[in-house]
């Protein structure tokens, strides 16, 4: 198992309540959801960079698409079916109960025009039961509509997580080039976004259209025909009152679109200014200890308050789009009651229309006004949910790219497999790249044999940790291989090590559950490090992250070998933080504690060489860097080096021994 395999490990804790959605759609959809991601398409370099980045954003929609469906696929939601299914039956229902209401709008008025009070007597007693039942329809259709939404987002969210922290790649998304900054704002904000306004779109449209189908029916059989005379001609216009409510709703519904054509864009950039602040904030506190040792908030301060400018200044560009969009659905909001009324009034004077008649057309032709305006109404929340669902799917594509790295497309990717033999660890041949083919490290051969402790030393900038992540499963591309005892489990320990929220007993056991040692042997493991003082804190839920200093969370890191006790230890500047004293003791520690463990080290003090058996040293040169040494720092019986040999058929007079 890899550093990274180890990290990405959940801890298991279940809840005795009953289960959530989120243990359902994971249940019936497994842990990884991995869509198939589509090939890499690479725009034609001859166009303009405006069609480009048009043709960009339109692939983004598809690409979101491509995961997003997958929750009605075989592999989706059992019940996505049943809740989309049920929201379109009872959105059909509650169009029904608005026509009856409709109905019911004629019939009253007719009595009251009437003066019949037996039928509004009668109409009256029937409103209670259709307001009821349209009233109990909305209720059950906010039920459905919501409900399918957290299950939608429950099993997306399922998906791009799983693909997000498999095999590392939350940590490689910070090496790699790419549209893909604060993905924990994307997957928190606009994968929500992504996932509800859809729905809402969907009940919204198809109410809409059933609505104007519905009710077009209706203004065209009350309405009938208008004759109207011009210029001692008589024009006969039938269905006016359709085709009034049409003209009006192409009217608001153009202003809208002509007005509003900059909002996805500006809401796009609104989003991102405001994922750079969260960003910004999320930093200062991560690294609290340091601004404030070092008197930083006065920077700080500044860097808040450029980033915190840039959003006012988007929210103020949004909010021009937003007043000038509410000045058309307002103004047609005010207007759309009236124009029916007017319409019919010439009707109704005339003896051809009723009263009832006229408040149905009213009534009808705001049903039809409301239905064709919906784009009106709801372009803003279009213009957010066409920005989040691009910010999402700029993140998939990311996550694709580094999928068909690790396939072996483009560039190289490191083997990883098992030795032969006794060998815990062999690097055959191992070069390691950057993401762009940039090599690091090249044609390194190594074989480490249990129980060996090797010291990776080199100047600064010469591939050291980069060696170290490529061996702990972190850094996938290069070429060659690295390969491991079959029975062994890795564990590495970085400079600056993890500790998570929660109890000192969940920190110390990590990335193991924090039940799997008792309360006594992580009491012990605390005590052998020197952290003793810890021990009566073992079951305290404290921010431990910021309690503990430097030193203490490395010396942390090394309770943790005492407990996991893996087979291979990597130590990248594990002991960076600790005076010399405190060094020796934990290195003494390991090696006395896990006698049989493989140890590779990276550190710049010379002075660890004495706690390892033999020494490598990467040397920076053109084309990356080379193991130029390999020494053993305690002499070792009739077993002759594979690097040695190779470093000997290398190496020329002007090599460096």
């Amino acid at each position: 198992m890899t550093a990274a395999e180890a990290s990405a490990r959940p801890t298991e804790k279940k809840d005795a309540t009953a289960e959530s959605e989120l243990d359902s759609v994971i249940a019936e959809s497994g842990k990884v959801v991995e869509p198939p991601p589509p090939e890499a398409i690479e725009p034609d370099p001859s166009l303009a960079p405006e069609e480009i980045e048009r043709l960009r954003k339109s692939y983004l929609l598809k690409r979101f698409w491509i995961s997003a469906r997958g929750y009605w696929g075989a592999k989706g939601d059992r019940l996505a079916w049943v809740f989309t299914v049920g929201l379109l039956l009872l959105i059909v229902t509650n169009v029904g109960f608005q026509y009856a209401i409709n109905v019911w709008n004629r019939s009253i008025f007719d009595g009251i025009e009437k003066r019949d009070a037996s039928t509004v007597f009668f109409l009256t007693a029937i409103f209670f039961p259709l307001a009821a039942g349209s009233v109990a329809l909305g209720v059950a259709q906010v039920y459905a509509r919501m409900g399918m939404q957290r299950r939608w987002r429950a099993w997306l969210t399922n998906a791009v997580v799983s693909r997000w922290l498999t095999g590392g790649r939350y940590y490689q998304l910070n090496l790699v080039s790419g549209d893909h900054k604060n993905p924990e704002y994307r997957i928190a904000e606009d994968l929500r976004v992504a996932t509800e306004s859809p729905v809402d779109f969907l009940a919204g449209v198809t109410s809409a259209f059933l609505s104007a189908a519905t009710f077009i029916v209706v203004l065209w059989t009350i309405g009938g025909a208008l004759t109207v005379t011009v210029g001692g001609a008589d024009i006969t216009i039938p269905g006016f009152l359709v085709i009034a409510a049409v003209l009006y709703a192409l009217i608001a519904s153009g202003s809208i679109l002509l007005i509003g054509r900059r909002f996805v864009e500006v809401s796009e950039e609104k989003n991102q200014s405001e994922a750079d602040y969260r960003y910004v904030l999320t930093r200062v506190r991560e690294n609290g200890e340091s601004i404030a040792l070092l008197g930083g908030e006065q920077e700080e301060r500044e860097g808040i308050n450029s980033t915190f400018s840039g959003v006012l200044r988007q929210w103020s560009r949004l909010a021009g789009q937003y007043m000038r969009t509410t000045l058309v659905s307002q103004g047609s909001s005010l207007i759309a009651p009236v124009v029916p009324l007017l319409l019919c009034a010439p009707k109704f004077l005339e003896g051809q229309m009723s009263l009832g008649e006229v408040m149905q057309a009213a009534s009808a032709f705001t049903i039809v006004q409301t239905a064709f305006g919906w784009l009106v109404d709801n372009y803003p929340r279009l213009a957010d949910w066409n920005a989040c669902a691009r910010r999402i799917a700029s993140l998939m594509m990311s996550l694709d790219a580094l999928e068909r790295a690790e396939n072996g497309d483009g560039v190289g990717r490191i083997q990883r497999g098992e030795t032969d033999g006794r060998a815990m660890l062999t690097l055959n041949d191992l070069s390691v790249s950057l993401d762009d083919g940039t090599a690091v490290v090249d044609q390194a051969e190594v074989v480490i044999e249990p129980g060996e402790r090797l010291f990776v030393s080199g100047a600064s900038g010469s591939g050291k940790s980069t060696l170290v992540r490529a061996i702990a499963g972190l850094w996938p591309w290069g070429g060659g291989s690295i390969n491991f005892h079959p029975d062994a489990r890795l564990f590495m320990l970085p400079q600056k090590p993890y500790v998570p929220s929660g109890t000192l007993r969940r920190a110390a056991a990590y990335p193991g559950g924090a039940e799997d040692w008792s309360a006594e042997e992580i009491g012990a493991a605390l005590s052998a490090v020197g952290l003793e003082h810890l021990k009566e804190k073992i079951e305290e839920d404290a921010p431990w992250d910021q309690t503990l200093s430097g030193g203490e969370k490395q010396r942390l890191a090394f309770a943790r070998l005492l407990l996991h006790r893996p087979d291979i230890i990597v130590l990248d500047e594990a002991t960076s933080a600790l005076d010399d004293k405190s060094q020796d003791r934990m290195m003494e520690l390991v090696t006395t504690e896990l006698p049989d463990a493989t140890i590779v080290s990276v550190a710049h003090r010379a002075e660890l060489e004495a706690f390892h058996s033999r020494k490598i040293v990467l040397e920076r040169r053109k084309g990356g860097a080379k193991l130029v040494t390999d020494i053993d720092l305690i002499p070792r019986k009739g077993k002759p080096r594979l690097l040695g040999q190779l470093l000997r058929r290398r190496r020329g007079p002007e090599s460096p021994a």
